[in-house]
């Protein structure tokens, strides 16, 4: 990705207005103390200026632990007109009061819910970004067409424990699920790429065609750590790690390791959200 996008060290301030849609998918990509990639779904995610970004906290979890550990971060912000925007920061540090913490309060997500608000603002210096993007829809429709055609049959072999639980396989065959895929740089961010063409062949192996965004996922190398975030439109979500597992005629492999399940505050009542 950094060879085939141009790189800014601002956002363009005409940007900053889609940012603040609470409706959108804002992805934190971080790297845990394993050196391995996790992504969180955090939709408070906007730009405070063109060159810094903050989001809210309403819950704990992994994330927020490792940017105090890993300042290294990435990011992605999709809304729901398919502009999307990704890139690198810097967590620097955090906040519990202020002008910020009003305004995310009193948002209508959090300024009637009467369970939780945010209570801490989290803040971080923009490293890169790519410019505003449109998703390809075209080659996202022709790579899941050649995924489907040719992923491997899903039946587990004898003697082979099942990997995702079968809810978790069936989000990454829905037709609306949102993938996307993250890998830690040479430089120690992680970096997201979107993967909606990605689907499950069995509990044990994740497919995906490089048709689209071709130039990211071909430089993958085999045996790669990489995790892959499936997300519905329902918000219900499902995180998976594993190794890239290299070109096999028209997909991408990856074997996923065994989930390790992780109860999230419910921000949506209907949100299934093991975590792996």
């Amino acid at each position: 990705m950094e060879h085939a996008m141009k790189k800014n060290t601002a956002f363009d301030p005409q940007d900053l207005v889609h940012f603040e849609a609470e409706a959108k998918v804002g992805l934190l990509a971080t790297v845990g103390p394993d050196s391995l990639p996790h992504v969180t779904l955090i939709s408070s995610i906007r730009a405070k200026t063109p060159t810094r970004l903050m989001w809210g906290q309403f819950s704990e979890g992994r994330s927020k632990r490792h940017v105090k550990q890993n300042p290294r971060t990435g990011f992605l912000i999709l809304t729901m007109d398919k502009r999307m925007w990704r890139g690198k920061a810097l967590w620097t540090h955090e906040a519990h009061e202020g002008e910020d913490f009003e305004t995310y309060n009193d948002s209508p997500m959090f300024r009637y819910n009467a369970y939780f608000g945010i209570h801490t603002v989290h803040y971080m210096d923009l490293v890169e970004t790519y410019g505003r993007k449109g998703l390809p829809m075209t080659r996202i429709v022709l790579s899941s067409l050649l995924t489907k055609l040719a992923k491997p049959g899903g039946a587990a072999r004898p003697g082979e424990e099942r990997i995702l639980k079968p809810w978790a396989e069936g989000l990454f065959n829905r037709l609306d699920a949102l993938c996307f895929l993250c890998r830690v740089d040479r430089e120690g961010f992680p970096v997201l790429t979107p993967l909606i063409q990605c689907q499950a062949a069995g509990s044990r192996q994740l497919v995906f065609s490089p048709m689209a965004y071709g130039e990211e996922l071909g430089g993958l190398e085999e045996g790669r750590d990489v995790a892959v975030f499936g997300l519905t439109m329902d918000m219900e979500d499902v995180l998976v790690r594993g190794k890239f597992n290299g070109f096999r005629a028209f997909s991408l492999f990856l074997h996923p390791a065994p989930p390790l399940p992780v109860l999230r505050a419910p921000l949506f009542p209907r949100n299934k959200n093991p975590r792996f």
